[in-house]
């Protein structure tokens, strides 16, 4: 920390308030109130970003009334990480109240500027001191006293306006990236079911679908030979990847915390390996997700709850990808489960699913590239999006810490 900003205690600046606490009976309607999911999702709130309502008496609101410039931190939550999270309200809410899994922090003084709130408390070393509070019972949690008692800098009000300032324009730099990656996302929606059910067609093509059932079409495989696989046979590194369902992500396999098996447990069950653009379904648990195998670079087979698809020459896997991504394959799935949750999903029961495929297969291989297209668009703006993020956390490392120091 820069020696010409002073420390001072959070407490120094704030009241802390906890918040409410009503029967279930009493939400859905009356009050604005601003919850946990609202103060852990943004750094500021206004009007529009509260969506709570709460039943109260006039007393009531009156006693947990908030008010602009107040600040919100999450009270309490299943792990210390999310304990702690901080927004700052940027407008009055006339008759908005907290509930009981925020706590309010009121200022006392103008020493804070309200945008530099927006930041000042989300800092490693103040996410530390907060996990380092944190009592654990049956769930994380922490106190307003707690809280009161943690040190941060206090740079000059100028400085803390030229800091969040920049922030900002990092912010809305992600915020903007973030809307146009949900609309790209809405455009691919779109056209995925619109060309899987073929009410729009690519130019070129202009010959029949036919209706097919799983039987016809496609082969599922999942893992039955080696049931027996022991806790110490999961491995942090090994021959094989071990895919599971918890592994599928955005319809591709995520590999950050991927399980491995040895070579002999690989070579067990070859129905079961694994390669590029192998269709899987999970069978347990969430049933119905839905990933295509990328590139890997090393073999591959499945844990358990996952099954295969492989297609005979009448179907490209790529193509039945899009099929079981869109609301052709959840609505069979809804079908099975009739109003209730079902946990497996049965080789028996796929062989009642039936779906349109183009008899020609190059114009499903087409269709399936025009959706990888929107995918990869979609991919290229994420990763601008994260560069984004780590150039504003590295910013706000070095600015709000006063490592760099900005002209004013």
């Amino acid at each position: 920390m820069v020696k010409e900003w002073p420390s001072i205690l959070i407490g120094d600046v704030f009241e802390f308030k906890n918040g409410l606490s009503k029967g279930k009976e009493f939400f859905g309607q009356g009050t604005p109130f601003i919850s946990y999911s609202e103060v852990y999702k943004y750094n500021s709130l206004k009007a529009a970003d509260i969506r709570g309502r709460v039943h109260l008496t006039k007393e009531e609101i009156s006693k947990l009334a908030v008010q602009k410039n107040d600040v919100f931190f999450t009270r309490t939550s299943e792990t210390p990480e999310e304990v702690g999270y901080s927004a700052v309200l940027l407008e009055d809410v006339p008759d908005c109240v907290f509930n009981g899994f925020v706590l309010r922090a009121r200022p006392k003084n103008n020493w804070l500027f309200p945008g530099y709130c927006k930041y000042c408390f989300s800092t490693k070393a103040v996410r530390d001191e907060i996990a380092k509070r944190c009592k654990f019972t049956t769930r994380a949690g922490i106190t307003g006293r707690a809280l009161s008692e943690i040190e941060i800098p206090l740079p000059p009000m100028g400085e803390q306006k030229a800091i969040s300032e920049v922030l900002d324009v990092l912010e809305t730099q992600i915020q903007n990236l973030s809307g146009l990656i949900e609309k790209k996302r809405s455009i691919r929606d779109g056209a995925l079911e619109d060309l899987i059910r073929h009410r729009t067609r690519l130019d070129g093509f202009n010959d029949e679908w036919a209706t097919v059932t799983f039987n016809q079409v496609i082969t599922p495989k999942a893992r039955i030979g080696w049931q027996g696989l022991k806790k110490h046979e999961y491995l942090r590194n090994g021959y094989s990847y071990l895919i599971g369902g918890a592994d599928f992500s955005h319809g591709t396999i995520n590999r950050d915390s991927i399980w491995y098996v040895s070579k002999e447990r690989y070579d067990m069950d070859v129905n079961i390996q694994v390669s590029e653009n192998d269709v899987l379904v999970t069978k347990d648990g969430t049933i119905g997700k839905v990933a295509i195998v990328p590139e890997l670079g090393k073999p591959a087979t499945l844990n358990s709850g996952v099954f295969v698809f492989r297609t005979n020459n009448k179907l490209s896997p790529t193509f039945l990808f899009r099929v079981l991504s869109s609301s052709v394959f959840r609505e069979f799935i809804d079908t099975l489960s009739a109003g209730s949750t079902i946990k497996h999903l049965y080789q028996k029961d796929l062989k009642n699913f039936e779906f349109e495929i183009p008899v020609d297969k190059k114009e499903q291989e087409a269709i399936a590239d025009t959706l990888t297209a929107m995918d990869e668009e979609i991919e290229a703006l994420e990763m601008e999006r994260d560069k984004m993020i780590q150039i504003r956390e590295g910013a706000m490392d070095d600015l709000l810490t006063g490592r760099v120091r900005l002209a004013i």
